[in-house]
């Protein structure tokens, strides 16, 4: 039974990172939002030559970067996973998905397996996808891990250490592809038959998606699960067909518009909920945190800051946000009222594509965000009142001290949470996301949960030596401290 635990804890953990991975190269999207956002609109407006030059050519590039985010994939997974995040890693990735849709394309198979059926061809013809690419990376980032410090005899000395990741990935890419050329259309069928299956809920699907992508927030899963849903190799690919307008009007945008009322309306709803029910003495504290991650959730679609204030300290209020999510979705695609984003559901991204063919009835979201304003704002409230949940400011006395801020600030947070880890000693692997501290202890005793609250943390999620520590979206500079301090 420990055993299976132990490595159920260590699946979690090695879904995370990939999980994490796929964040790297998804940060790029917003880059082709803003191009083809930019560029539907001068279509929508002018007839002349030079609208008609501009919008093609900003289309055009957007189109460059939804076009190719397998291999985007491939990299940012490779990079994510590779000891150190080395640069000769995201090379690899690139190196095997490369060597993986050659070798599988369907004049290849055809050639090595000799005449293919009409499924077959159409598994062989659909090889350059966002499953293949996140592969071609898991296999990039584990072969650097293996062969990055390994050296080679002097007369072939000149190939060792990280040059020597490419060629082993090209190689094992190369043994793997035998394999495939009999296992991928098996594989596609199934991921296709999923992605119908789900399509063929309807505006259900949708809900079932949202739900299940919020409940897994916590285990940091939920990038994962948007790969099925937004990018091709699954059957729905909605992101990349709303972004590329290459998808069905009235279908496309489903698994994205109903987000759109719960990011800008909803959790800002639910925060001004927490303020209100917070203590009397800690009201200021509290509005200072939750205005501004209501402002994040609103304009850019950033949601964390909101969430993991109350969803270790709550879990029903998660749960009832899961639900409402859902129905969020279903209303949306039942409508259809809907939309989609390169980065998420903010006010940037409805701005940036209301001129999309794709976007249907996208005016009514804001409608429906409203009511969802206030269904969150009283839901929340009841249950916050009814049950006595310790949201923010009602258990603690906050203090009233200001925050100092700059990079003053996150080196003192870093030298503190380092502390509350237990010390360098004790790291045994580090990372970090866009809102979390990604840490791997040797001794999860040492470990000082109040320690790390007190130094900024909003949270800490423990499971056996994996720790997350939740700190917001200035992550990034806190990690970059404690990586200077390690």
């Amino acid at each position: 039974m420990d055993q299976l635990k132990d490595f159920g804890t260590r699946l979690l953990g090695y879904l995370q990172k990939i999980g994490k991975s796929l964040m790297l190269p998804v940060a790029v999207l917003p880059a082709a939002a803003i191009l083809m956002g930019v560029g539907y609109w001068i279509d929508s407006v002018g007839d002349a030559r030079a609208a008609v030059v501009i919008s093609s050519y900003l289309l055009t590039a957007g189109d460059a970067i939804i076009g190719n985010i397998p291999l985007l994939f491939a990299a940012g997974v490779a990079y994510g996973l590779s000891k150190k995040g080395d640069g000769a890693a995201a090379l690899a990735g690139v190196v095997g998905y490369l060597v993986f849709i050659t070798l599988l394309s369907a004049g290849s198979a055809e050639t090595l397996r000799g005449s293919l059926s009409e499924n077959y061809e159409l598994a062989f013809d659909n090889i350059e996808n966002a499953f293949i690419g996140i592969l071609s990376g898991i296999i990039g980032g584990h072969t650097y891990n293996v062969f990055h410090k390994v050296e080679l005899p002097k007369a072939l000395a000149f190939f060792s250490g990280k040059r020597l990741v490419a060629i082993m990935t090209s190689f094992i890419v190369m043994v793997i592809s035998l394999g495939f050329l009999f296992v991928w259309p098996v594989i596609f069928s199934g991921l296709t038959s999923f992605g119908e299956w789900m399509g063929g809920l309807g505006a259900f699907g949708a809900g079932l998606y949202g739900f299940f992508n919020r409940l897994l927030i916590p285990l940091g899963l939920h990038h994962a699960l948007n790969a099925v849903f937004w990018f091709e190799g699954f059957g729905i690919a909605d992101l990349e067909n709303f972004l590329g307008g290459t998808g069905v009007q009235g279908e496309t945008g489903r698994y994205m518009a109903g987000f759109f009322p719960i990011f800008m309306f909803g959790l800002p709803g639910a925060a001004l909920a927490m303020i209100h029910t917070a203590k009397p003495e800690n009201k200021a504290k509290v509005s200072s945190i939750m205005i501004g991650a209501a402002f994040a959730s609103f304009f850019t679609g950033i949601t964390e800051p909101i969430e993991f204030s109350f969803l270790f300290v709550a879990p029903l209020l998660f749960l009832a946000h899961a639900v409402l999510t859902g129905i969020s979705m279903i209303i949306a695609a039942a409508i259809p009222a809907l939309s989609g984003f390169g980065f998420s559901a903010g006010v940037v991204d409805m701005v940036l594509q209301a001129q999309n063919d794709l976007a249907v009835n996208w005016w009514l979201l804001p409608i429906i965000g409203v009511a969802f304003f206030f269904i969150y704002y009283f839901s929340f409230r009841f249950l916050i009142e009814k049950f006595d949940l310790p949201t923010p400011g009602r258990r603690e006395d906050m203090g009233d001290d200001e925050e100092a801020s700059g990079p003053g600030k996150h080196a003192e947070t870093a030298k503190k949470m380092l502390a509350g880890l237990g010390g360098k000693e004790n790291i045994d692997d580090f990372d970090y996301c866009v809102t979390r501290l990604r840490v791997k202890v040797i001794d999860p005793q040492k470990v000082d949960r109040e320690a790390l609250k007190k130094a900024g943390a909003n949270d800490v999620l423990r499971s056996s030596k994996n720790i997350q520590v939740v700190v917001g979206t200035n992550s990034q500079f806190i990690a970059g401290e404690i990586e200077e301090l390690l």
